[in-house]
């Protein structure tokens, strides 16, 4: 495949210009989105650190609330009568003495530690209940089953540990009731560690909103809180059960509804609460709009100044040897005077200079080297010419012998005027002759054979009409006749015919027309391959290549079968004018 200057100064191009602006193009948005995440990701873990810590100390508070009866004597001593059969063995007034200790002492120490808490239920292991809400007058709702909630085991499970409780409905109140997380606790007698009941606080959601409202969350950022079973607690944001799910499952990326999210998520160790901080792709692709447009007009710019500046250099480089390419062809074609403009003093014009200096000095050698060897060439053909005649004599004066000694003089006569006028033509000026006479020349020597050989040698030439004015080298086909006579027919033992056609035919897969002539003779033949060519047939092959390139002889033959001789030349070589 050909690589002209042009395809390589477009691959230059592309990989010095336009390869380094698409980088950049496609580079620095990924490079600015990267970074911009980074930055987000890490403001946002450090919003996320102040959050968690904010949590971990509400959660403390919380759990420090649940060990409050432990500091009320009043209220381990009602627990404990309340466990056992001591408080069958109290007076009336004395069960009404500890029963308000329960339902007021204590629910008052607890909200006078925090104004969140919406209220407190204590069940002791009598099956009691003592509730106490602000708001909520009737308390407690009748026979409800608390012993079987998911917080009371939680509770139980704890063993005087803290239970966090997710976010639920307070079924267990009569009346209004709304959603809420607690802390539940399971109070024992801290002599016997024997269980003495449950205590539960409720705590609005309004405190987690205050502290994420503290941290501002901005750009549409989302903050959502899910508790150790995913299940979702407080998010500040619409977050729908898809994302709850993929936040659940602890993903980087959330898909919702509404948009795309980046998450950053942090645990919280008490209660194993997961923190979630959710900010929008699409904030980050707005911020890249900017960077877009600048890379985008970045990219423009840099491609029109590279395209003008690729195409000024590429005309200016490559102009110049285009024309010296158009030069060289004409003299390709034989213009020996074509020569390229010189412009300027730079390299491509000293090589423009040593181009018509170098056709100048090549005009002056094909001269004298066509001169010579065309000198070379006559002189080699009149060589060849010459050398056919002296060969011709001599066979054909030897047949005179032949007739000499059987006494035949008025056939020897004859043929010794038919050789006069043989001789007169060969000695006719000119080294061409046109295909009609050569071939009235063939049938005047085959007659004088006819006379030697009778009825042992027959002649037939068929020449097509068309083909009659087309010149050949002078006694071209002679040696070929001669050649068949005393190599084919003379041997033979049985009449012999020879026969010369010549005529146009198509050439190959080019379709030009060649002149074709064909020697045919059904003598002895010879097996080419033991054979050596003779003077006459080598003649006319070196005669051949002297005067035509594409000219060939073919010999065709075996001993027995007769020889055939075929000469193919093309036409415009030997047509007239």
């Amino acid at each position: 495949m050909r690589r002209s200057i042009r395809l390589k100064l477009t691959l230059l191009f592309l990989l010095t210009i336009i390869l380094p602006i698409v980088v950049i193009v496609v580079e620095l948005p990924a490079y600015y989105v990267k970074s911009i995440k980074e930055q987000q990701s890490s403001l946002m873990a450090g919003t996320l650190a102040a959050l968690t810590s904010h949590i971990e100390t509400y959660l403390d508070d919380l759990d420090r609330m649940t060990v409050t009866p432990y500091f009320y004597d009043d209220v381990m001593r009602a627990l404990k009568l309340k466990s056992t059969y001591g408080w069958n063995l109290l007076t009336p007034f004395e069960q009404y003495e500890a029963g308000q200790t329960l339902s007021t002492t204590l629910p008052n120490a607890l909200k006078n530690t925090r104004k969140d808490i919406l209220g407190t239920i204590l069940l002791p292991m009598d099956g009691s209940v003592y509730a106490s809400y602000a708001g909520n007058p009737n308390g407690a709702a009748a026979r409800f089953p608390f012993s079987e909630q998911d917080w009371y085991i939680q509770a139980l499970r704890a063993d005087g540990n803290v239970a966090f409780i997710s976010v639920h409905d307070q079924d267990y109140l009569s009346g209004a009731r709304a959603t809420v997380f607690s802390v539940a606790r399971l109070i024992k007698d801290p002599d016997s560690r024997r269980p003495l009941g449950v205590i539960m606080a409720d705590a609005d959601t309004v405190a987690i909103e205050r502290m994420i409202t503290g941290v501002g969350l901005k750009n549409g950022a989302l903050a959502a809180i899910l508790d150790d079973k995913g299940k979702l607690i407080y998010a500040s944001g619409p977050v729908d059960d898809g994302a709850r799910r993929q936040l659940a499952r602890g993903l980087g990326v959330v898909h919702a509804a509404s948009g795309d999210y980046g998450v950053v998520s942090k645990t919280v160790s008490r209660s194993q609460w997961g923190l979630y901080v959710l900010f929008p792709e699409s904030a980050v692709r707005h911020k890249l709009q900017r960077v877009y447009a600048v890379g985008a007009g970045f990219a423009a710019g840099g491609l029109v100044v590279a395209v003008i500046l690729y195409t000024a250099v590429s005309r200016w480089m490559v102009t110049p040897f285009k024309r010296m390419i158009q030069t060289m062809k004409r003299v390709q074609r034989g213009d020996l005077g074509a020569c390229y403009p010189v412009k300027g003093n730079d390299e491509v014009a000293q090589l423009g200079a040593s181009l018509n200096t170098m056709i100048s000095r090549l005009g002056e050698l094909i001269d004298r080297e066509f001169r010579a060897v065309l000198g070379r060439r006559d002189a080699e053909y009149r060589a060849l010419q010459s050398q056919i005649q002296p060969h011709f004599l001599y066979n054909t004066l030897n047949g005179f012998i032949g007739l000499n000694r059987a006494g035949q003089s008025a056939l020897l006569e004859r043929a010794i005027l038919s050789l006069s006028g043989l001789l007169r033509y060969t000695l006719e000026t000119g080294d061409r002759a046109r295909l009609q006479d050569e071939l009235a020349f063939v049938e005047q020597y085959g007659e004088l054979q006819r006379m030697r050989f009778a009825d042992k040698m027959a002649l037939d030439v068929d020449a097509a009409p068309e083909v009659y004015p087309m010149l050949l080298p002078k006694l071209l086909l002679q040696p070929l006749v001669e050649n068949a006579v005393l190599h084919g027919i003379e041997p033979s033992k049985h009449p012999c015919a020879l026969r010369i056609v010549a005529g146009l035919e198509a050439a190959g897969l080019s379709g030009e027309p060649e002149l074709v002539i064909a020697v045919t003779d059904d003598g002895v033949g010879f097996d080419p391959r033991q054979s050596r060519e003779g003077v006459g047939l080598s003649n006319v092959r070196e005669r051949l290549r002297l005067a035509y390139e594409r000219a060939t002889l073919e010999v065709v033959s075996a001993p027995g079968e007769g020889t055939r001789i075929t000469i193919r030349i093309p036409a415009k070589d030997v047509a007239i004018g």
